[in-house]
């Protein structure tokens, strides 16, 4: 069988996806691919796109970054936060990068590391939100 289970858990939600045959996630070193039979491993992931491939069709999701654990025939995806590109709202998406784009060049003493995360998980959004 060339297919393999996966469960995503984030705080408020959990997927389950049976017969995935590929998932490409966003690892902290860059893009990794899974397909069946995969070597046990563990992964951080980072803001990023997260592409599923099942019944020879692909999904996106947006995610702002947790852990993939690989696991014989299961692979499990501890997140942050997940969103499905049909779920995004762009305008909102849109407005976010705005609010930390203005954050980012306002006069007044900011967190920049927080307000450069918020402009990258905003401009991850709004890009899958198109697909």
């Amino acid at each position: 069988m060339n297919t393999f289970k996966l469960e995503i858990v984030t705080p408020t939600k959990i997927l389950e996806e049976e017969e995935v045959s590929y998932i490409r996630c966003p690892g902290l070193d860059g893009l990794f691919g899974v397909m069946a039979g995969h070597t046990e491993s563990l992964f951080a992931l980072d803001i990023g796109e997260i592409k599923l491939t099942k019944n020879n069709k692909d999904q996106f999701f947006a995610t702002s970054g947790g852990f993939a654990e690989v696991m014989g025939k299961e692979v499990h995806l501890l997140l942050e936060t997940v969103e499905k590109s049909d779920e995004i709202d762009s305008d909102r998406a849109k407005s976010a990068v705005e609010r930390a784009e203005d954050r980012l060049k306002s006069e007044k003493e900011i967190d920049d590391l927080r307000a450069r995360t918020s402009l990258s998980k905003a401009v991850n959004r709004l890009k899958i939100s198109s697909k």
